[in-house]
């Protein structure tokens, strides 16, 4: 009987080195495949991904598999970045590295791998997958603090048919092991951070060369002036850091952080001490992806959470119409930033997630 093959997203990272060793183990045919979504202009970045091929390179020649490259360069930027600073210009918080899981992981590279063969394709992803007869279910990782059900929310069950999750059930450290044990060049190698095209570069500076910085404003919400902005687009609900205030005579003590942004005026709305208006515990919305379909119920209990590794949130849900999800927190939660998602769970159940409005 042939071997089933298997395409490996291989980054040049401890994680999916170990999830194509361990396929290997398990009598598949491996094939790894390297993707370059990001091309650099300039010798300065910190995308690396040349040094990524390397090390890829150097996993699959320890592990003897096959590997090729595909640039993606094109489709990440239409599929995935356009939108990006679209949501920016709205003054948004967006979250590509979800839109890319959608868009590209399982989209043009799932398409790619079947033209080289594949009977699967696999990813390092720390998450499960559970083939029902409704369809494929999502579930949360062994390892919690490094589950991404979260950035998986936008893919579809169908997207999730044929994929091999070799990381779901291990922990972080077992992984790092294993690398080690199995003589694997990258098993010490430092996790990657962050958006892939920006890397360890300066955000602010990053930015500024799509979206051209224009300063404002700072203003209190009774409308005093206390300071300058440099961009209202690079600033988020909730942020503390980098505000450049400090403490007005006469006025309250405290930390300021940002509470609103009027991107059409270009004003910056921030405020101090007193953080009780960044808690709401009514999130919206809206372009809502169920895995693998909206529950029965139109209202139910679940669990929620509106960042990567949040910790769970009880809340219930009720499916409006026209794909909007209304979802009421038991607990307040802080800056609710609209363009990230909020992503529902039942029990180890990624029930799949949504773009908060």
């Amino acid at each position: 009987m042939r071997m089933k093959k298997v395409v490996v997203g291989l980054s040049g990272g401890v994680d999916s080195a170990v999830a194509a060793y361990l396929l290997k183990k398990q009598g598949y045919e491996v094939v790894g495949l390297f993707m370059r979504n990001w091309v650099e202009e300039g010798e300065d970045g910190a995308c690396t991904a040349d040094e990524d091929f390397y090390d890829v390179r150097r996993v699959c020649s320890v592990l003897d598999i096959p590997y090729y490259g595909v640039d993606f360069s094109r489709e990440y930027y239409d599929r995935v970045f356009r939108h990006f600073l679209e949501e920016y210009e709205k003054g948004r918080t967006p979250n590509p590295d979800v839109l890319c899981n959608r868009e590209i992981k399982f989209a043009p590279f799932a398409e790619h791998a079947r033209k080289l063969g594949a009977d699967y394709i696999a990813t390092g992803h720390y998450c499960r997958i559970q083939a029902r007869d409704d369809g494929n279910y999502l579930l949360r990782a062994a390892d919690e603090n490094k589950d991404q059900t979260y950035f998986l929310n936008q893919v579809t069950s169908a997207q999730l048919q044929d994929v091999l999750f070799p990381l779901g059930g291990l922990i972080k450290g077992e992984v790092r092991k294993i690398a080690e044990q199995a003589g694997i060049p990258v098993a010490k190698k430092k996790d990657s951070t962050g958006i892939c095209f920006i890397g360890e570069r300066n955000f602010r500076k990053f930015l500024s060369q799509y979206l051209p910085m224009k300063e404002g404003e700072m203003r209190t919400t009774d409308g005093k002036v206390v300071g300058t902005h440099r961009g209202v687009f690079y600033y988020t609900l909730g942020q503390r850091k980098g505000l450049g205030l400090g403490g007005i005579k006469g006025g309250r003590e405290g930390a300021w952080f940002v509470i609103d942004k009027d991107v059409k005026n270009n004003i910056l709305y921030v405020s101090q001490g007193d953080e009780s208006m960044l808690y709401t515990d009514v999130i919206e919305c809206e372009s809502f992806n169920f895995i693998p379909r909206p529950p029965k119920e139109r209202e139910f209990d679940c669990m929620v959470r509106i960042r990567h590794r949040q910790p769970l949130q009880e809340a219930r849900a009720s499916v409006l119409p026209g794909g909007v999800v209304k979802i009421v927190c038991k607990q307040p939660q802080r800056a609710v930033c609209p363009g990230q998602y909020a992503v529902l769970y039942l029990g180890e159940v990624c029930l799949g997630g949504g773009v908060i409005k």
